[in-house]
């Protein structure tokens, strides 16, 4: 155990070993896969393996505490709340909350009844409407139902204030957790996807922003309060003190935090556009220096974003860092949570403002235009202006990432999984790479122009959003169609393997045909802009080809005899396997293997154009990897075909079949009815 500890810290050698000896936390060791977790009054140690990357394991990990038995909001359509008070008293000694949380509700469909999400956990006092007091029942499915003192009308407005008080249910990775650092007790809050109501009523899904907040949180002199919005007062009250946080921005839920401790604090201004916008850093004191000494990567990234998308989407208030003691990070509103200063997290949270915050997924569903996106500007966008040595490295291990499996969708086909919606590979990492390949497919005016449009959007800004609003914004700047793209990329499973054969017959010209095969059969075929490299030991050029169809053959004009040529060179597309082979004199074209009918029963017809003279070899491998055909035969007739029959008691599912020859081996994805 203490190798493995000692080679983290080699690993992390920038940052202090007292961020990562708190007494209760998570450690993760980026793009390592190993978990440390250190639990209160032990010094046992396990670690795990995972190939989710760290941010996503890590929010997987506390979404996983918030599911089981609770996964959806159960609160009443008949309302929505526009503002919220919140009066909490907290010590961070103890695990325990009093609250007050008064909502302002508008009504949207006649009712005599309220029903809020809220812990069964917790006590409720008292539930008051001006000085009158209204009939309550908590329930154990994590609901608070409140009698109205009438039947309210369509558009009716009113308030109530409820009062309660108890130990939350969350703990450890949880919504609401109490633990020490450097021997000093922290209480602090993380409630994405529905930890919220462990800990303050409210309606707790994703479609019901309050416009507003206040937040008052009374607490011991001796300890610093942080939380949303701008640091309104902090008013001494004998030995305890309350601190005010004013935030007046539309807000989930789930993005409503905060944490107490003693905090050192220190402000630092990023300027955007005509503003000087205080970045405010909560810090355990062990660590402020550390933390001052990396606030570069925050300023750059709130610069970078402000210039690329839109200005700081909360540019009247602020932004801030918290430090907590959860392994990774957290985007509450104005203020992230995070553990350490790491370059890669501190950008991904702060992307968070725009791609999460200001514009909200509308179903977890779509997770992917929150983290997909603040992937994409913490590992391309940002170190391709900031880190360039990193930048490759991020693009070939984000691509890695998604290729080491040939099947999953950036679609979640599953919302009431946690491990489906926070899934590493899918939701964050080739969430990026769509992006990544959305802005080579438009370039960068159109993109970003995009970009800027759907954060814009008077239907979305500050609201919520489905990948279809991205898609409408996306296509109106661009004038084009992107139906397919999204039908291959966001809903469609797997990624293509390129085959390019080539000559040059002349000097200027080279002949090239495309063919393309299929990691799992959602899709057929990928239309894509296909980025073609033409090399010789002193000369280079890149040549896009529209590859809009299978055996797609095209003329190019290169300019000087080439000896190479290279297949997305860049890595602008996602994809695996790709095989370029130049084709001398007397070479007869290779063509992608073709396999019908696909869905099949039990005939197979293989069509290998350009084959006639050739003994090949067919194998079809289950998904498992298991061989249940073997044959080797000489494509027959005009149309170059091999007849293969299959076992009738062949179960139905995923098959591969591999075309073995001179070119090389082909695959084609085949599905059994």
């Amino acid at each position: 155990m203490s190798a493995l500890i000692d080679e983290f810290y080699r690993v992390h050698r920038n940052i202090p070993w007292s961020l990562l000896c708190h007494t209760r936390k998570a450690i993760i060791m980026k793009k390592s896969f190993l978990i440390f977790v250190f639990t209160c009054f032990s010094t046992v140690a396990f670690c795990q393996k995972n190939t989710d990357k760290p941010i996503a394991l890590l929010e997987k990990m506390s979404a996983n505490r918030s599911f089981g038995m609770k996964q959806l909001s159960l609160a009443s359509g008949n309302f929505t709340v526009s503002y919220y008070r919140c009066e909490w008293i907290i010590n961070p000694a103890k695990n325990y909350i009093r609250g007050t949380v008064t909502p302002y509700f508008d009504i949207t469909s006649p009712g005599t009844s309220l029903v809020f999400d809220f812990s069964y956990a917790l006590t409720v006092d008292s539930i008051l409407m001006r000085s009158a007091k209204l009939v309550f029942t908590q329930y154990s499915n994590e609901t608070l139902s409140i009698q109205l003192p009438a039947s309210y009308t369509l558009g009716q407005k009113d308030s109530l204030s409820i009062y309660y008080k108890g130990t939350p249910v969350g703990g450890g990775f949880g919504s609401f957790v109490q633990s020490i650092h450097n021997g000093v007790p922290v209480i602090w809050t993380l409630s994405e996807p529905y930890g919220a109501k462990d800990w303050w009523p409210c309606r707790n899904g994703l479609d019901d922003k309050a416009d507003s907040i206040d937040i008052y949180i009374t607490h011991p002199s001796k300890y610093k309060a942080s939380s949303n919005g701008v640091p309104e007062a902090e008013v001494q009250q004998g030995s305890t003190t309350i601190s005010h946080y004013k935030h007046r921005y539309p807000i989930a839920s789930y993005l409503v935090a905060f944490s107490v401790t003693n905090f050192s604090t220190f402000t630092d201004y990023a300027a955007i556009g005509n503003k000087n916008v205080p970045v405010i850093s909560y810090v355990y004191p062990e660590d402020s220096a550390y933390f001052h000494s990396n606030v570069n990567s925050v300023m750059n990234g709130l610069s970078l974003y402000s210039n690329r998308f839109t200005p700081y989407p909360f540019l009247t208030e602020r932004y801030g860092q918290t430090q907590f003691g959860f392994g990774g990070g957290m985007e509450h509103q104005t203020n992230s949570f995070v553990i350490n200063a790491e370059e890669n997290l501190v950008t991904h949270e702060l992307a968070h403002q725009w791609f999460g915050d200001k514009v909200t997924c509308g179903s977890w569903q779509d997770i992917w235009l929150n983290e997909g996106f603040a992937t994409f500007c913490a590992d391309f966008l940002y170190p391709e202006i900031y880190n360039p040595s990193q930048n490759l490295i991020n693009i070939q291990g984000d691509l890695n990432y998604v290729v080491s499996l040939p099947d999953g969708s950036v679609k979640v086909n599953d919302t009431t999984s946690t491990g489906r919606i926070f899934d590493g590979r899918l939701s964050y990492d080739k969430g990026a790479y769509l992006l990544r390949m959305l802005r080579w497919t438009l370039g960068d005016s159109l993109f970003f122009k995009g970009i800027s449009g759907y954060l814009n959007d008077p239907k979305l800004r500050y609201g919520f959003a489905t990948t279809a609003d991205l898609q409408r914004n996306l296509e109106a700047v661009s004038g084009q169609s992107l139906g397919y793209f999204f039908k291959q990329w966001y809903a469609g499973q797997g990624y293509p393997s390129f085959t390019v054969q080539w000559s040059q017959t002349e000097k200027r010209k080279a002949a090239v045909t495309l063919s393309q095969t299929t990691s799992h059969p959602s899709v057929t075929f990928y239309k894509v802009p296909l980025a073609l490299t033409f090399r010789n030991a002193t000369e280079e050029k890149t040549v896009v080809v529209n590859f809009t169809k299978n055996n797609q053959q095209a003329k190019v004009d290169v300019g000087f005899l080439a000896d190479t040529v290279l297949i997305d060179k860049d890595y602008q597309l996602i994809s695996k396997d790709n095989k370029s082979i130049h084709l001398t004199a007397g070479t007869p074209p290779v063509t992608a293997v073709f396999a019908s009918p696909n869905p099949f029963k039990s005939q197979l017809l293989v069509r290998l154009h350009g084959m006639q003279s050739q003994n090949v070899r067919l194998e079809i491998f289950s998904n498992a990897g298991q061989l249940v055909k073997k044959t080797t035969a000489r494509p027959q007739g005009n149309d170059e075909t091999i007849s293969v029959t299959l076992p009738s008691t062949l179960p139905p599912g995923n098959y591969v079949l591999h075309v073995e020859g001179k070119m090389g081996v082909l695959k084609q994805q085949l599905i059994k009815e």
